[in-house]
């Protein structure tokens, strides 16, 4: 991994990134010494635009989805209104 001072990557900034780019070599950002960011090439991004498209056609109704799952008798709400 390639190593240098921030005042070196801002001067060059965009070239850098070309070069992690184009041979996937990571980049260490040092300020004062210390390493603060390393600059790396992405992984490949998957087709699935979000990741919920990777769950479609896998679930399953059953039942009535509409109804309510207990019966208007059984509702407490109801009863203390009245």
């Amino acid at each position: 991994m390639k190593s240098m001072p921030a005042s070196l990557f801002k001067a060059r900034c965009l070239a850098i990134m070309d070069d992690v780019a184009r041979t996937g070599e990571p980049v260490a950002i040092s300020k004062r010494g210390r390493e603060v960011v390393n600059i790396v090439r992405p992984e490949p991004a998957s087709r699935a635009k979000f990741p919920q498209h990777a769950l479609r056609a896998r679930g399953r109704t059953r039942g009535d989805i509409v109804s309510p799952v207990l019966p208007t008798e059984d509702w407490d709400v109801l009863a203390r209104r009245g």
